[in-house]
């Protein structure tokens, strides 16, 4: 008999490749050419672009076919995209393949923190949710390794792998536990949920609170919808306080996340780095020590996420983060300003470093983490959407105003501007944001729903002394 764990771990393991592949691609304009690099690159813009319908067409079918079926089904652009990209002769076959690639990668975003919500057991979630985040930064810092010693379009065969192998082991899925209850299908619920979980009481109970919740969904009476009313729903649960408490989560979650730099700084650390220590000529080495920082935190988050609460995680890095950021920032400024001298660039480098090391620990894989556990089970679909388009503004948003950043403001503003900001947002998220750590995705939903947890487990929230408004 294979534990519960070893079979959560089997069944997510295709979505942690995925995400290997997803990182590759995010990174892999750095083994293509220099020119691909600039900050107007149509290719980098006509990524994120195609992100947004990676989000929106990856919603409507995690609703319509399943977990499953939707997660098979966004991989396959990323496929053709590589191999496009393999086999091109010019610009419009390498953006196009850029394009299917952005696809995917918008599309399973969302969809992989959903499905390791639903999938994995809750004491183990915040484990799986952070080692999404890691094997993103894992697959970033595969690409540049290879690129630097392989041909461009040799990485691309490469970087066909991980989807590839992801596609094996969604085959062997079970369909989602959570979205077949929505169906009504709660028989094959429950062997999925038990195939997945074992039988224990914990998970009798959590199986009993699943069906228990979605029978009272279906008891409401149904309604036959045209397109036309369909579109006037979507807009709807914008007014509805259990879509919108958890969006606005997502989207403070989201200003922490880019601000922080997981996105902006690796693309621009060449310029920053150079800046502060006048040196540009070891650009390989910067990159691989950035990529090794950031593997290596989100490791380690995914191992500080057992152990300790959320909002213990993210609160304590992130305000660290600012602070050692504001240090930075104030040695660079009196060094420019000719008060102290700026010959010791060891100096703001490691704060720098020590910058990273905590944001990666908490700010950069929480907020990603929190896309699989705070949307109710009816807003899963609209609600990724949702959340996808925010994050990937911020992506574009971040990318392009860091360049005006970095030439009006210098290195200095420049993160004292993104620190100030990050600050902001994890103040606002200290007063919403409720303690998921080993709380079923159920429990989470009647939070939602109710403005408490439904056991009364109030000692694990004791955090949040003021309530969103509701």
């Amino acid at each position: 008999m294979v534990p519960p764990f070893f079979r959560q771990a089997w069944t997510l393991s295709a979505v942690w490749t995925n995400m290997i592949g997803q990182g590759m691609m995010l990174s892999y304009t750095t083994s293509l050419l220099p020119g691909l690099q600039d900050p107007g690159s149509p290719i980098k813009a006509d990524l994120h672009t195609a992100s947004w319908l990676g989000f929106l067409i990856s919603s409507y079918l995690m609703d319509a076919y399943g977990r499953k079926m939707s997660h098979a089904a966004a991989i396959l652009p990323g496929i053709i995209g590589w191999l496009c990209i393999y086999l091109a002769r010019g610009i419009p076959a390498l953006m196009i393949g850029r394009i299917l690639g952005g696809m995917t990668a918008g599309a399973t975003v969302s969809l992989g923190a959903i499905v390791i919500g639903e999938y994995s057991d809750p004491k183990y979630r915040g484990v799986f949710l952070n080692l999404k985040t890691a094997s993103v930064c894992l697959g970033g810092m595969i690409v540049h390794i290879v690129g630097h010693f392989l041909h461009w379009r040799t990485v691309a065969l490469i970087a066909l792998i991980p989807y590839l192998l992801s596609l094996l082991v969604i085959y062997t899925w079970p369909e989602s536990p959570a979205w077949l209850a929505s169906r009504g299908q709660f028989q094959k619920s429950e062997d999925s949920f038990y195939w997945l979980r074992g039988k224990s009481e914990a998970s009798y109970n959590e199986m009993e609170e699943l069906i228990k919740a979605q029978m009272e969904q279906r008891s409401r009476p149904a309604e036959n919808k045209t397109c036309s009313d369909n579109i006037v729903s979507y807009f709807q649960r914008f007014g509805q306080k259990d879509f919108l408490k958890p969006l606005f989560i997502i989207f403070m979650s989201s200003i922490v996340l880019e601000t922080s730099g997981r996105h902006w700084f690796p693309a621009y650390a060449l310029q920053i780095i150079g800046e502060v220590t006048g040196n540009k000529s070891q650009s390989f080495y910067y990159t691989l020590g950035i990529d090794l920082i950031i593997t290596c935190s989100a490791v380690s988050s995914s191992i500080l996420v057992k152990v300790m609460k959320r909002r213990t995680l993210l609160f304590s890095t992130g305000f660290s983060a600012c602070v050692v950021m504001m240090a930075a920032c104030i040695y660079l400024f009196l060094g420019a300003q000719g008060i102290i001298t700026n010959d010791k660039a060891w100096i703001p480098i490691c704060l720098f470093v020590g910058y990273f090391i905590l944001a990666n620990l908490g700010c950069t894989p929480i907020p990603l983490a929190l896309l699989g556990e705070v949307f109710p089970l009816r807003h899963r679909g609209v609600g990724s959407s949702a959340a996808g388009i925010f994050m990937s503004f911020g992506v574009m948003a971040g990318l392009q105003v860091t360049p005006y950043f970095l030439i009006h403001l210098k290195v200095n503003g420049t993160f004292a501007v993104f620190a100030g900001m990050m600050g902001l947002s994890l103040i606002v998220l200290y007063f919403i944001l409720p303690e998921t750590k080993d709380r079923t995705l159920q429990e989470i939903e009647d939070y939602f729903n109710y403005g408490k947890f439904k056991d009364n487990r109030a000692d694990e929230d004791a955090e949040v002394k003021i309530k969103m408004v509701k």
